[in-house]
């Protein structure tokens, strides 16, 4: 049950959202939050989380949105969510 409610917050997206809906870093905070490994890689590694992306899926993000996840080193996912919102 928790897979196929994981996977249905990967599905491919019927329509481009639109200019500054961050849809897709919502999609990438839930994965990192029901997946230690996940969020393990994207705090010590995000350009490879990004690349890898999560259950076969990768997240549809802006290039500003992954420059700054990429960028940022943050020692835990609440100080990630909270630099990336901020910065």
């Amino acid at each position: 049950m928790l897979a196929t409610q994981q996977s249905q917050l990967f599905l491919p997206r019927r329509q481009a959202e639109p200019p500054g809906d961050h849809i897709g870093l919502g999609h990438l905070f839930a994965a990192a939050v029901v997946n230690r490994q996940f969020r393990e890689m994207l705090l010590d590694d995000p350009e490879t989380a990004l690349q890898r992306g999560y259950l076969g899926q990768r997240f549809n993000l802006s290039r500003e949105e992954r420059q700054r996840l990429t960028s940022i080193r943050a020692q835990s996912l609440a100080d990630l969510a909270k630099t990336i919102t901020t910065s």
